[in-house]
């Protein structure tokens, strides 16, 4: 099975986990003819395997389904308890306890595995590291398309050599945690931008390439299969659809004027996380120790709290650089719209090559 057989267009929609990216969502876009994709993420492996049933119920057509890798638990405890200090203030003010910063980090990930291969399903993508080839083996038994998540060429070649059928390649742009199979506190949120990433990526492996990273309208989507790239990755784009899961706040402050810039921080999960810059990012990011998922674990009570009075200025609203170009669209509707958009814009680019030619000719 090849990555264009998976949908009509070229089109896949991220898994965004912690909601957003439901079975109601992921079953609009597959049907539209893009491929829907479920977020695993944080949810428990009874949780996943009931949203696969939901989908399933609601379209025939391809899926995917994303897993968090395991995470070292390996974390400096006095880091943290000096992080949960720090956030006291917000405990007060959202009314809430800070979550318990336990050392698990494995996602139940065992469990999750073990559905998926007793119940496959058409795709399975792997974010924050590569599985083992033991794991993508199986997978390629039972006729399951694995796709990796990497950030660099280095990465690539270990999902090339573990037997990855396609990399999701994620540039610096893109919304929500960086893939990164080790979080590196000496980065500075340094990274490589899509376009950059896919020439290196191509020219490392010869897998098919997902890119994902700022996406948000048709002739991005032309740029970066024009580069080298099979497909193309939306997230932000579908968060402001009717059927993601996200707050209304959040989806209100993707085009608010008050929000326009966003930023890498660890300040609500501790990883590297692309959002939109509000105060607690602004107060907290600078001093928020690199310890995934313990700092997820801390905030979480009170990104809810912030979400459920209507604040944005305590929430992680994910977002992509290319945030402002949102709209809110069905989400089948908007996967139409994305696809005449790259129809247009391959015509354009067609016409202009054709305009070179008759130049060089006419000289």
């Amino acid at each position: 099975m090849a990555l264009t057989d998976l949908c009509r267009y070229p089109i896949v929609q991220a898994p965004m986990a912690g909601g957003a990216s439901g079975a109601a969502l992921a079953a609009a876009v597959s049907e539209a003819g893009g491929l829907g994709f479920l977020a695993a993420g944080y949810k428990t492996a009874d949780g996943m395997y009931q949203e696969i049933k939901q989908v399933r119920g609601l379209t025939g057509r391809p899926f995917g389904v994303n897993l968090f890798m395991p995470q070292d638990p390996a974390t400096d405890p006095a880091a943290i308890e000096v992080y949960r200090q720090q956030l006291a203030g917000e405990a007060t003010w959202y009314e809430t306890p800070l979550g318990e910063a336990d050392s698990g980090g494995d996602d139940n990930y065992e469990a999750k595995l073990a559905i998926l291969r007793e119940d496959p399903v058409p795709v399975v993508s792997f974010t924050f590291g590569c599985p083992d080839r033991t794991v993508l083996d199986a997978f390629a038994k039972i006729g399951t398309y694995t796709i990796v998540t990497v950030t660099t060429p280095e990465e690539a070649a270990i999902a090339h050599r573990a037997g990855a059928d396609a990399v999701c390649v994620q540039g610096v742009e893109a919304g929500g945690h960086q893939g990164t199979y080790r979080d590196d506190p000496q980065s500075g949120g340094a990274g490589l931008g899509l376009l950059t990433l896919i020439a290196l990526v191509r020219d490392a492996v010869p897998l098919p390439i997902v890119a994902a990273g700022g996406l948000m309208c048709g002739a991005q989507i032309a740029a970066v299969l024009a580069a080298g790239a099979d497909a193309a990755q939306l997230g932000t784009a579908f968060l402001t659809c009717p059927e993601s899961g996200a707050s209304p706040v959040h989806k209100q402050a993707l085009t608010d004027p008050l929000f326009v810039r966003t930023e890498l921080t660890r300040a609500f999960s501790g990883r590297p996380a692309r959002g939109l810059v509000n105060r607690f990012m602004r107060e907290h990011g600078p001093y928020a120790p690199a310890a995934y998922p313990q700092v997820h674990q801390l905030t979480l009570g009170l990104r809810k709290a912030a979400a459920e009075a209507g604040d944005p200025q305590g929430m992680a609203l994910w977002a992509g650089q290319g945030h402002r170009l949102a709209r809110e669209l069905p989400a089948a509707r908007l996967v139409e719209v994305l696809a005449a958009e790259l129809d247009d814009a391959a015509a354009q680019l067609t016409a202009t090559l054709r305009n070179l030619r008759n130049l060089r000719s006419a000289s």
